[in-house]
């Protein structure tokens, strides 16, 4: 299995890595999803649902869910991983991390979207244990995408197949980009430290 995965570049500073995957890949993800919608729930938060800030429809998959495209995708992302470290090799001075919880399929309908300011680890005992973030639009919104708040203040439309990875701390607040015409596919979740996730689970 080889594929090309080219880079976006952001400015260093930010901490942001972008690099594409396939369409295709993105493609067969879509059909995933839409073949196993029936599973999906409606997006919610740490605190539960509350659509005036998300609003989505999320199919979760298990850390241990290697059904082939999901196993592909994962092995891209691994290789977007090796990428983000050699760019920023820092960030595996830490402890050992790893995809230790499930992640999301998630869809938006037009006017839908994670409206409300956010960030990945904000010390709870459900993300206490976030190092990294990890998303991949997979189809294209031409406006509709991500925003990041004033620290690395980078606006982003959806492109499919890029895949980006930043902290998962308060420097990262960010939102989505509400498109009003467009429907959006994306994929996310997070790389965990391995030993605070397994301390956090087993309180």
């Amino acid at each position: 299995m080889k594929f090309t995965i080219k880079e976006k570049h952001f400015d260093p500073s930010t901490f942001v890595g972008g690099w594409y995957i396939e369409k295709n890949v993105c493609e067969e993800l879509i059909d995933y999803f839409n073949y196993n919608k029936k599973y999906a729930e409606r997006g919610s938060l740490g605190s539960g649902v509350d659509e005036n800030i998300k609003k989505s429809l999320d199919l979760n998959i298990s850390e241990g869910n290697f059904d082939n495209i999901i196993k592909v995708y994962r092995i891209l992302l691994q290789s977007i991983l090796q990428k983000y470290v050699e760019k920023y090799p820092n960030v595996s001075d830490a402890a050992r991390f790893n995809i230790m919880t499930g992640y999301n399929l998630q869809y938006y309908e037009p006017n839908q979207g994670f409206k409300g300011w956010h960030f990945e680890n904000t010390g709870d005992m459900d993300s206490f244990h976030r190092h990294l973030v990890f998303m991949t639009y997979l189809n294209d919104v031409e406006n509709g995408g991500t925003e990041f708040q004033e620290y690395p203040n980078i606006q982003n439309n959806a492109e499919q197949g890029l895949t980006l990875i930043w902290p998962a701390g308060w420097t990262h607040t960010h939102r989505g980009i509400i498109s009003d015409k467009s429907e959006k596919y994306i994929l996310t979740g997070w790389y965990s430290f391995e030993e605070p996730y397994k301390l956090g689970v087993n309180r």
